[in-house]
């Protein structure tokens, strides 16, 4: 299903360019000794060599070639910035040069064609990242209006998380007590004046259960089920790049005594979903 205002493989692409430049100006001013606070346990040091082992695991599958996951960058710190910049230009080089037809593997529920899959996946793997290096130099999560994060690819990214990722048991872990439902609804940043409630023309419907994959479903306002309430256990409502940040766990956390709203559906999220991307 597509989303309202999908973007496209331009604005993907342009994505990944955007957010590489981020997380390399992000580290050099934090330095590749800083701590990683929304990866705990890691240094900056750790962060860049990891997104450049992925962006030279993925160039080698669009190229067609075997990837070794267990590559490592052999360049020295001074040097470090400069070896990942060399992948995320091969892997943006890559990606164009790649056919539309391009014949590869892919490993996310509901995945979209290969092509379109990889530079998402790797637009939204970069992105992600980015926000790690930006918090590195805050240290702390950055707020929402910090980052350079824009609605449609922030919602492109909600979508990505919960139908490819959330479903697949071997890329997240989803413990509850009971089956729950969670709905997440997007929210403009600036309600209009026709419609206050912000509510954007999207959202999913997130069905955990014991013991079986979680279900996700998403509903666009073309939908005949969009006029149907949903009965949830907690709704996530907020603006695309905050769900983003939330859903990713790259926001600030919520306090341990939110229970009901936004903050409560953040907090069960928190304590219950564990993505690894």
């Amino acid at each position: 299903m597509r989303l309202p205002a999908e973007p496209g493989l331009d604005e993907l692409g342009d994505g990944i360019g955007a957010a590489a430049t981020v997380l390399r100006a992000n580290a050099g001013a934090a330095g590749l000794d800083a701590p990683v606070p929304t990866c705990p346990g890691w240094t900056v040091r750790d962060l860049v060599a990891h997104v450049g082992v992925v962006h030279r695991y993925a160039t080698r599958v669009v190229s067609g070639g075997r990837p070794d996951v267990t590559e490592a960058p052999a360049a020295a710190d001074d040097d470090l910035l400069g070896w990942f910049d060399d992948g995320a230009t091969a892997l943006l080089q890559a990606l164009a040069d790649a056919p539309d037809d391009l014949d590869a593997p892919v490993f996310l529920e509901n995945a979209p064609a290969p092509r379109r899959y990889w530079v998402r996946r790797q637009c939204h793997e970069t992105s992600v990242h980015a926000v790690d290096a930006l918090a590195a130099r805050l240290g702390r999560a950055p707020r929402p209006e910090e980052t350079w994060l824009r609605p449609a690819l922030a919602l492109d990214g909600v979508d990505e998380l919960l139908r490819g990722f959330v479903p697949r048991p071997t890329s997240t872990t989803v413990q509850v007590p009971r089956p729950t439902t969670v709905l997440v609804r997007p929210i403009a940043a600036a309600p209009s004046r026709d419609d206050q409630t912000g509510r954007m023309p999207v959202r999913w419907v997130v069905r955990a259960r014991q013991d079986a994959p979680t279900d996700v479903e998403v509903q666009t306002a073309d939908d005949a089920a969009w006029c149907e309430d949903v009965v949830a256990d907690h709704v996530l409502e907020a603006p695309a790049v905050e769900l983003y940040l939330r859903l990713w766990g790259r926001a600030t956390p919520v306090g341990a005594d939110a229970a009901d709203g936004p903050d409560g559906a953040a907090r069960w999220w928190t304590e219950h979903v564990e993505v690894r991307p």
